[in-house]
């Protein structure tokens, strides 16, 4: 697919997805949209590990309401049910790991997008910003389950309600994200922890998505025979026989990926 909003490339076991609109804060329209869903599904059965970040001074401001105006009246429910659906699942569900690396503001769906993925670095100057309510409409394309499930039910609600910008650092702080770096640490933070899932345990990474999103459904019972089913297939790679090899060598493991 030749891409026309984003730019992928992919090299050393790392794909690094760059939302490629600077012009217009890299807002979402329906082709960036099908672009993200085509490339993510391609790295991941290409790569071991996923970076998404932005191109200029923003990560993603949402969907640009300037492409629904020129497209007529849009229908948002059909837009979420068969456009944003796709994108935010081919990245929650990517079969390796995925980085959100938040270079500036994440605002709307935008936001949504930035959560998605598995580990989410900002930069200190950085936000998110659930701004739907300052339109008139109510978070969508996730902007409903992400928050709750990082932040709690209380702040959840608050950030959807006032619509009001959180900073990176209180991001990290509540627990929305996994960390905020300096702006000028940012690009070399993202890309040492970028570079160490593509060189990590694939198959134990892979597991461990499975275990840790599946908690939350799960009684006790139920986790600990999913823990051990998945334990026994991490026990059964090679990534595994040359992790024990390296502790007693007292060496880096040097992992395939299998």
């Amino acid at each position: 697919m030749d891409y026309q909003t984003i730019t992928l490339e992919i090299a050393d076991g790392l794909a690094v997805l760059v939302l490629n609109r600077p012009e217009k804060m890299n807002a979402l329209t329906a082709q960036m949209r099908a672009e993200i869903t085509h490339a993510m599904n391609a790295a991941g059965r290409q790569a071991r590990a996923v970076v998404l970040t932005g191109a200029g001074g923003a990560f993603c401001s949402g969907q640009d309401l300037g492409d629904a105006a020129n497209a007529g009246k849009i229908d948002m429910e059909r837009a979420l049910r068969d456009e944003y659906e796709p994108m935010l699942a081919s990245i929650h569900d990517c079969p390796v790991p995925t980085v959100s690396a938040v270079n500036g503001p994440a605002a709307g769906a935008g936001a949504s997008l930035a959560l998605s993925a598995d580990v989410v670095i900002a930069t200190q100057s950085a936000y998110f910003l659930q701004a739907f309510a300052r339109i008139g409409l109510m978070p969508d394309a996730g902007g409903t389950w992400f928050p709750p499930r990082n932040i709690g039910m209380a702040k959840a609600m608050g950030a959807a309600l006032f619509a009001e910008p959180i900073g990176a650092a209180q991001a990290e702080d509540w627990g929305m994200i996994w960390e905020a770096v300096p702006d000028d640490e940012f690009d070399a933070r993202w890309r040492e922890r970028a570079a160490y899932l593509a060189n990590g345990p694939t198959a134990a990474f892979r597991a461990i998505k499975q275990a840790v999103r599946g908690s939350f459904d799960n009684p006790l019972a139920e986790q600990l025979k999913i823990e051990a089913h998945l334990q026994g297939g991490c026990g059964r790679t090679r990534d595994f026989q040359e992790g024990v090899v390296a502790f007693l060598q007292k060496r880096p493991a040097k992992f395939e990926g299998r």
